[in-house]
């Protein structure tokens, strides 16, 4: 009877040594999530506080924006500002620049990186896996060893000063053909092959089974072609000379140039310059995460 209370003693507290043991590892998991998610807070705060500064310096007067303690909210807000920055310069026509050619850039990027990655995930042809890593290579490439030869080339065949260059050059892109690859890869080829057998050509695989299955990674490629070309500042200010055909961003620049002292006119620009990128992530955010997750499955 004594050695088995003393087994069953010492099995207890074995037991109970174990539990404490896991409730001080629970307990040390717990408390490293809360610090992981304040570090994370913080960062996102300071990451927030420049747009913060600049939506409040958009509303208050040039002698005011630099005032020391920042005044984030305004005691008087001048929404003036958002008025007159439509009349110094011709802001309307800038946007709608910009807006052109980012729908037709982000919509001819789509188009052609689908294409071009359902062919190299999809099908077998002599070459593919070098066509492929030589495309994908120019990645690697800075734009500015190509740039003085893109501007002879697109001169040469008369695009000088037109928004067809821009287009032109930007309507293919490695990284999106890249990217939507990646995701195609993740995609059974037993799909493919029993469309094939019902009779369907490649064309209305690519369309009626591989478009609908690739949303989240469409819209990933949607995010970062049009915060791209929207962004774009090089791109315009080498092609595009006459004012007419400018972009938000080369516009942005000229009226920094001739007003640089109207620091409230000069935010409350910046602001309306994010509204169209800040719509475009937030209607498309849910399947940003999903579609840069799902990209990276195989290589």
């Amino acid at each position: 009877m004594k050695v088995q209370s003393k087994r069953y003693t010492h099995g207890a507290s074995r037991n109970a040594g174990s539990v404490g043991a896991g409730v001080h590892s629970t307990a040390k998991y717990k408390f490293w999530r809360v610090v992981l998610y304040a570090v994370l807070i913080a960062l996102a705060v300071l990451m927030l506080i420049p747009f913060a500064w600049m939506l409040s310096a958009s509303l208050k007067l040039d002698k005011d924006v630099f005032i020391f303690p920042i005044e984030w909210i305004p005691k008087n807000p001048r929404w003036q500002n958002y008025i007159d920055i439509w009349t110094k310069i011709p802001l309307s026509k800038f946007v709608l620049n910009t807006a052109k050619l980012t729908i037709i850039v982000t919509c001819l990027q789509l188009l052609t990186s689908s294409f071009a990655a359902y062919a190299f995930a999809k099908l077998d042809f002599k070459y593919k896996n070098l066509l492929f890593m030589a495309y994908i290579s120019t990645i690697a490439m800075p734009w500015q060893v190509y740039m003085v030869p893109q501007f002879i080339m697109m001169r040469g065949m008369g695009m000088n000063d037109t928004h067809m260059a821009i287009i032109c050059l930007q309507a293919f892109s490695a990284f999106g053909v890249f990217m939507m690859r990646q995701f195609y890869q993740g995609i059974p080829d037993e799909l493919c092959e029993a469309a094939r057998i019902d009779g369907m050509s490649e064309y209305k695989i690519y369309s009626k089974v591989m478009l609908p299955l690739s949303k989240p990674a469409l819209s990933t490629l949607t995010i970062f072609t049009f915060v791209a070309t929207w962004n774009d500042f090089l791109g315009p200010m080498i092609y595009l000379k006459t004012e007419s055909k400018k972009t938000l961003q080369i516009g942005l620049r000229m009226f920094i140039s001739q007003y640089s002292s109207e620091y409230g006119l000069i935010m409350a620009a910046s602001v309306l310059s994010l509204i169209p990128v800040l719509i475009v992530f937030l209607s498309l955010q849910k399947y940003f995460v999903e579609g840069i997750a799902a990209t990276g499955v195989k290589g």
